[in-house]
């Protein structure tokens, strides 16, 4: 397995695992800064088929584009436990009930809506952000009763909880590239592909604001994208802001 919070490979040096058929990314604990005040946060996960065959996993098995994966998740720890959960054939949503020990599917068939009146994105930062993502933070706020603006502003800091929200509700979570961090912040590997495959799944979308998530090429175990990730209509439209504003930034 590879994990966000180990620099390598973690290797598990067992008879079954040394010739077993995946691999898995994981950040174990995403929003981990967010536990001492009690904010929900999660564990998110995503499974490749091995590109060599046996002994030692190496690295070239975890980098794969996203549209390699076999399955994805996350598990989000909140009001109730529940895990998210995709093989590539729609989403599924289960929670934890305490009294038998098990999770039921209490969420079938999990659809994203189209469009949404949710926006997720840090504002403290705006003053880094690239001239696209200032733009469709402006139009977000400007009043328009056709497309239901000003949208509402929720930022939770925990990347789960605020795709979670915007899975359910319709919305755009985003996390540009910024001046400090230019190739964005979060994991390819172990945040953005398997929530981007999740999406795709429930009919959103996930792009770095040029193109697909799940067709960028991974180069290093620790790759930084930048992430706009939900309702694929909102996703387009951030989109089409950076490509008129952020393009020279992008080349």
């Amino acid at each position: 397995m590879a994990s966000e919070e180990n620099e390598g490979l973690v290797q598990i040096n067992s008879a079954v695992s040394r010739n077993a058929k995946y691999v898995v990314c994981v950040d174990p604990l995403d929003g981990s800064s967010n536990i001492d005040v009690n904010v929900a946060i999660g564990t998110i996960f995503s499974i490749y088929r091995r590109t060599s065959f046996s002994g030692d996993v190496m690295e070239k098995d975890y980098l794969q584009c996203g549209t390699e994966q076999v399955a994805a998740g996350y598990v989000i720890y909140g009001s109730s436990t529940m895990m998210v959960y995709t093989t590539g054939k729609g989403v599924n949503g289960f929670t934890l009930d305490p009294s038998i020990g098990e999770f039921c599917l209490s969420h079938a068939d999990m659809k994203c809506p189209r469009n949404g009146i949710l926006y997720s994105i840090n504002e403290g930062n705006y003053v880094h952000f690239p001239d696209g993502v200032k733009q469709y933070i402006k139009y977000c706020q400007v009043e328009d009763s056709k497309s239901l603006r000003p949208y509402s502003s929720r930022y939770i800091g925990s990347l789960v909880a605020d795709f979670h929200r915007n899975l359910l509700k319709g919305g755009i979570f985003i996390y540009p590239s910024t001046l400090k961090s230019p190739k964005g912040k979060l994991r390819l590997l172990y945040e953005c592909n398997p929530l981007a495959f999740i999406i795709e799944q429930a009919g959103g979308k996930a792009s770095d604001g040029f193109r697909r998530i799940l067709d960028v090429q991974p180069t290093s175990l620790h790759q930084r994208t930048p992430l706009f990730i939900g309702s694929a209509d909102m996703v387009n439209m951030a989109e089409e802001f950076m490509a008129k504003y952020s393009q020279v930034e992008a080349k």
